[in-house]
């Protein structure tokens, strides 16, 4: 059983840390984002000015993962 680790490949490994191990990172980061908005007080505009802006990269990576459910790749 070379090449494995508890029984899964490096490709499985790789495939679900790159599923669920970033979307666990993206939902740490929004609620890093709400303290943030939180602690400074940031009111109801800053609030939504921080999770757009700091966010933005987010989106972009989910956008990604949705079109290449959708078109298979």
């Amino acid at each position: 059983m070379q090449g494995t680790v508890f029984g899964f490949t490096e490709e499985q490994i790789a495939e679900f840390f790159s599923t669920w191990g970033i979307g666990a990172f993206i939902l740490f980061m929004l609620f890093i984002i709400g303290e943030i908005a939180w602690k400074s007080k940031a009111g109801k505009t800053g609030t939504v000015v921080l999770f757009f802006v700091l966010a933005l990269g987010m989106v972009g990576f989910i956008a990604k993962s949705v079109i290449q459910k959708l078109w298979g790749i």
